[in-house]
């Protein structure tokens, strides 16, 4: 039973060393990814990670699932709170800080499970639940959507800065780049706030994030 046990813990640590990896791996090298590349950022050995996964689809589908837990925790954080904007804004900036949006590569090259297609159906309400709330109580601009809401944490997950200074290993560097990063949030968090000029264009529909996920098998 201790042996059961720490085997599932070691898989609980790689997977997390993984879905790490992958985001980082991601935002580089896009759909191209390469399963060694994430594996050996993860410090994951790559034979022990094909005897667990039969393929890189259901790796990259695992991961998947995992990153919508992540979200659906942040969502259920927010709801927590009393305030709604302090509800949002943290869900706001819990998934750009776990860079929410980040596998948005791999939309239409795998095949989307009944387990990711369920989180994201759960993902997606919590969300909707947190923008209702704040459009109650009249601390969200009654213009912006929940599709806005993932549309800006899906920019803001993005850092070029941090990730070239990952790259170079500018260690020295990257806490005053995390620090500009937490001030570029903070910016657009006031933009949602009410009595901004009105937003351009119409809100974007949801099928603009949920149908690039169709995935045409080859």
């Amino acid at each position: 039973m201790a042996r059961k046990a720490a085997r599932h813990a070691e898989a609980e640590r790689n997977d997390h060393a993984l879905l790490e990896a992958a985001k980082k791996v991601l935002a580089v090298d896009g759909a191209h990814a390469s399963v060694a590349t994430i594996a050996a950022r993860a410090g994951v050995g790559i034979a022990s990670l094909y005897r667990r996964y039969r393929s890189k689809d259901e790796l990259f589908q695992h991961l998947c699932a995992l990153s919508l837990d992540q979200w659906i925790q942040a969502a259920e954080r927010g709801l927590e709170h009393d305030d709604p904007w302090e509800g949002l804004a943290s869900y706001i900036g819990a998934c750009v800080e776990f860079s929410g949006g980040s596998l948005g590569p791999l939309a239409g090259t795998i095949a989307v499970t009944d387990e990711m297609a369920a989180k994201f159906t759960r993902s997606d309400e919590l969300m909707r639940q947190l923008v209702d709330r704040a459009h109650r109580a009249g601390v969200l601009r009654a213009d912006a959507a929940a599709m806005d809401i993932s549309l800006l944490i899906e920019q803001l997950g993005k850092s070029p800065l941090i990730e070239q200074l990952d790259r170079q290993g500018r260690t020295d560097l990257i806490d005053a780049a995390r620090d500009a990063r937490k001030r570029t949030i903070a910016i657009a968090l006031d933009g949602l706030r009410p009595a901004h000029p009105r937003l351009p264009g119409d809100a974007p529909a949801p099928a603009l994030l949920a149908e690039r996920w169709e995935h045409a098998p080859t």
